[in-house]
């Protein structure tokens, strides 16, 4: 795995680089970095795809957006990140933010994507919304006393409940703790924004993604409704985390439907 950056609209963007095949751009959720798709990597290089994984901006290595900024902005890494690759298309796997930068990039922009997954879609309800509104990240402010670590630890374990995997639940909470000021900043934009007209639009080959374990799988079952010629495909158990705790066979998945 190699690692790069380009200069995107908003400033430098971090990307984890592997494999050899077919163009592939892999969008991670909030508040992590392209270092959730470690774990699949094998299998997705071992498919023949060439992958590239990018920081979302703010998060991981990436340079943030500016405050108050909307889905679109965060959006904007896309073209570019394609335009330094040289690729004129690519298929295209979000995961919950990553989906909906995919889906709206994807719904502009039909002649650039190969193949699009969409694995867990924020296509929610106004309770959803409310309730998403609630959600907590990492404190942003530090304590001399060091409490702000075990918040942000408690945090992380009221979000996931069910989890199995002690090395995401780990890379999650210091993630987030690392770049506090700015890895929340994608997620009022993304339960912000209505996906229905963007998911309604879409026009290249998609698969909608979810594991029953997750936070957005009834949302992903209600954004494959809007679109029922399109693939499903669901994972039993897991969280938000399925990347992690079942990376074989997420790939799988993920592989069986690009090479279709």
């Amino acid at each position: 795995m190699k690692r790069g950056y380009f200069d995107g609209p908003w400033g430098q963007v971090h990307l984890r680089r592997f494999g050899l095949g077919v163009p592939t751009l892999l969008l991670h959720q909030s508040p992590l970095s392209s270092a959730q798709f470690e774990a699949a990597a094998p299998f997705l290089a071992g498919a023949g795809l060439e992958c590239v994984a990018l920081d979302m901006p703010g998060m991981g290595m990436s340079d943030p957006v500016h405050m108050g900024a909307n889905l679109d902005d965060f959006t904007a890494i896309i073209p570019a990140a394609l335009d330094h690759l040289g690729w004129d298309k690519a298929h295209i796997i979000g995961h919950h933010t990553g989906a909906s930068l995919a889906a709206r990039f994807a719904s502009h922009n039909p002649s650039h994507v190969n193949r699009l997954i969409l694995n867990g879609v924020a296509l929610l309800s106004q309770a959803e919304r409310d309730f998403f509104a609630t959600f907590k990240f990492g404190p942003t402010i530090s304590a001399a006393d060091g409490s702000h670590l075990k918040a942000a630890w408690d945090t992380r374990l009221k979000a996931t409940p069910g989890w199995s995997n002690l090395s995401a639940m780990h890379r999650w909470t210091m993630e987030g703790l690392a770049r506090g000021q700015t890895s929340w900043m994608a997620f009022p934009a993304v339960i912000g924004h209505d996906l229905a007209p963007d998911i309604a639009s879409l026009r290249a080959p998609t698969l909608f993604f979810t594991n029953t374990g997750e936070d957005l799988y009834e949302a992903t079952k209600r954004a494959h409704a809007l679109m029922p010629h399109c693939a499903f495909a669901e994972l039993q158990g897991g969280t938000h985390d399925i990347i992690d705790e079942q990376p074989e066979a997420w790939a799988k998945i993920v592989t069986d439907f690009l090479s279709a």
